[in-house]
């Protein structure tokens, strides 16, 4: 019986965070949102504001991540590498690029000077 009681001093976000962890899987927002409001204990005067007021607290919250279709995850669940590799290939390229031209440019000064 300690476990409402638990809830009831976290905040919304917190226990969102809790219940996707011990499902385990994406969960529809809908269902994620009523599951904090039933565990937070919290009096609820309008359903459809307090729906509205939790879901925008994850949608702020980085550690939430949207799948689509209504389907609310963990951030840590997606692996971070997709996007570290475009950017450094593209910094890479730029970067190869400006070395080319700074390449030619030095041997373009080089053959005036021997001229």
């Amino acid at each position: 019986m300690s476990e409402p009681q638990d809830f009831t001093k976290k905040t919304e976000v917190d226990i969102a965070y809790y219940v996707l962890s011990q499902a385990g899987q994406t969960m529809y927002y809908k269902d994620l949102v009523l599951d904090v409001i039933e565990k937070k204990h919290k009096p609820v005067q309008s359903l459809s504001a307090a729906i509205s007021e939790v879901y925008t607290l994850i949608n702020m919250d980085s550690r939430f991540h949207y799948e689509g279709e209504g389907q609310w995850g963990l951030t840590e669940w997606n692996p971070p590498e997709t996007k570290r590799h475009t950017r450094s290939s593209s910094s890479s390229t730029s970067s190869s690029r400006t070395a080319n031209k700074a390449s030619r440019r030095k041997e373009k000064l080089f053959e005036s000077i021997q001229e």
